[in-house]
């Protein structure tokens, strides 16, 4: 699973969809960011780090690595 399929989840558990996402972040980063250009970055795949790692916070989420268990 990749963070395309993780932001969608994100979205999932938190009830809201692309557009909302698209307006909280568009206010938080003082520029228009628009439902299309998510969208269009999630389906493609090409969303980048800072770009997830900015949505999820604007979800509530932080985007971190963790260690594994058993590399």
């Amino acid at each position: 699973m990749g963070i395309n399929e993780d932001l969608r989840i994100l979205l999932l558990k938190e009830c809201t969809t692309i557009k909302v996402l698209a307006q909280k972040a568009s206010q938080a980063a003082d520029r228009t960011i628009t439902a299309d250009s998510i969208s269009r970055k999630l389906n493609s795949g090409t969303m980048k780090y800072d770009e997830a790692k900015f949505l999820g916070g604007i979800l509530g989420y932080d985007l971190e690595f963790v260690k594994q268990k058993n590399p």
